[in-house]
């Protein structure tokens, strides 16, 4: 028993530590998304990508790392471990930015070969996906899944926020030109390498739980297919994909909405889109304490209602100060959409078929991603309703979420004892508390310069009140 017990407080210190390394991972591979894929939109705009090209570099890597998700099980088989497996995708992921450099040389086949490899990064991405999901859900208990992965995005949210902004600036520092602009590009996306290098480098330093390392997946994916309507796990899965469709129909066109029709230089086109990260950052620590509390579910359908409003405010005005309200209300819902995704995705799997499950789940979001990219793009291509021809694309897409929000959230269960709340006092909670804890946070640091300096004044005039 003692040994036991030796044993379980290795563990924890392991488990300890290792959570601080992929914290420190977190905020390196942030930094990696703000300086690199962040600006693959802008990079392709460069390379003078039409539209269709655009929505397909938004969807088709996304989709093809996806299918390729089904085989992440007889992945970590061949390499023994989900360290293993993880640390190195990673760093072929890194590596991705040196041949997304190089397709400028290529000259006319320069589109093609940025797509080409803008999708093998993106397939070395989605394998590290689900077998790094799974590791971490065996680190990262139940109770503390919110509180800790919220903290954890809001390390991520500033260094991605940092590392944008920084990029937007180099490249408007660059200015605009053929050989001026690349180097630009050259700088951001080899600082991205270096980024995620140092990531993998925290990664190797995690420990990992003991894990059954099988050669074929916990059940097949017409298994998965056919539960897809009676189980929780899978009405969301249905949920996610009709819900991703709605988002990639509009997803991919923003850059070029901005880029090509308002004319926006690139930093201001940076600033516009950080806006959402910085509100991510200070916000999702909120949502996932309410989520601890309230609920995955309850935090997840309150958000999905929310979302599908974002694409119609883009209607309305050009404005940057407009713009950037609207980037401050969506970063606000979509912090609430995405930490209780990921949480759902941990809620209503077990350990055994976490991999399994978050595969094939990948499987069928992607190819939804896919399918409305590749629909918003012909749309895109091919209307003349309006003097911008992606505000059909943004109508259509806030019609989707909706639809996605209204037929399908619902029917989710939440898997955890919880408090209830009203939806409309959850709204009211998130919001109030959002600005109210910065303002406390700022007034007790005030108070606390106060009192120390009130101090030091009085030991410099030689006395003090406890003499």
């Amino acid at each position: 028993m003692p040994e036991q017990g030796q044993q379980q407080e290795k563990e924890a210190i392991l488990t300890r530590k290792s959570l601080s390394h992929s914290i420190k991972d977190g905020a390196c591979y942030s930094l990696m998304v703000g300086f690199g894929e962040s600006f693959f939109s802008a990079y392709a705009v460069f390379l003078r990508a039409n539209t269709l090209v655009l929505g397909a570099l938004g969807t088709v890597p996304t989709a093809l790392r996806s299918i390729l998700q089904i085989y992440s099980e007889r992945l970590i088989a061949v390499f023994g471990s989900r360290k293993r497996a993880v640390t190195t995708f990673a760093f072929l992921e890194a590596l991705m930015y040196l041949p997304i450099l190089l397709a400028y040389f290529v000259s006319d086949f320069s589109i093609p070969a940025l797509l080409i490899a803008v999708c093998s990064y993106w397939v070395f991405s989605g394998l590290v996906s689900p077998i790094w999901s799974s590791w971490m859900g065996d680190l990262v208990s139940v109770n503390e899944r919110g509180s800790y992965f919220g903290r954890r995005n809001k390390i991520n949210g500033i260094a991605t926020l940092a590392s944008m902004i920084a990029g937007g600036f180099i490249l408007r520092w660059f200015g605009r030109g053929s050989t001026d602009e690349y180097l630009g590009f050259v700088l951001i996306f080899s600082l991205a390498l270096v980024c995620r290098i140092i990531s993998v480098s925290y990664l190797m330093r995690q420990y990992e739980p003991a894990y059954n390392v099988t050669s074929a997946p916990a059940f097949s994916f017409r298994s998965f297919l056919a539960e897809l309507p009676r189980r929780n796990f899978g009405r969301f899965t249905i949920f996610s994909s009709v819900m991703n469709f709605g988002v990639f129909i509009s997803g991919p066109f923003y850059a070029a909405y901005m880029l090509y029709d308002l004319h926006f230089g690139y930093l201001t086109y940076t600033i516009i889109s950080a806006v959402t990260v910085l509100v991510k950052v200070f916000s999702m620590p909120v949502w996932g304490r309410a989520a601890d509390r309230y609920g995955t579910r309850k935090v997840l359908v309150l958000s999905s209602f929310l979302i599908p409003s974002i694409p119609l405010l883009w209607l309305f005005s050009s404005d940057v100060g407009y713009l950037i309200a609207i980037q401050l209300i969506g970063g606000l819902f979509w912090a609430g959409y995405e930490i209780a995704s990921f949480n759902f995705l941990f809620d209503s799997t077990s350990p055994k078929k976490r991999v399994t499950c978050l595969s094939y789940y990948n499987v069928l979001v992607g190819l939804a991603a896919l399918m409305g990219g590749l629909i918003g793009g012909l749309i895109a291509r091919h209307n003349a309703l309006f003097w911008s021809s992606y505000f059909l694309v943004f109508i259509i897409s806030s019609v989707v979420r909706f639809l996605a929000a209204f037929l399908f959230v619902t029917s989710l269960k939440e898997v955890r004892a919880v408090e209830h709340i009203p939806y409309r006092k959850l709204f009211y909670t998130i919001v109030t508390t959002m600005p109210s804890m910065g303002i406390v946070y700022k007034l007790v640091a005030l108070r606390k310069r106060k009192k120390g300096k009130a101090d030091e004044e009085k030991k410099v005039a030689g006395f003090n009140e406890f003499d």
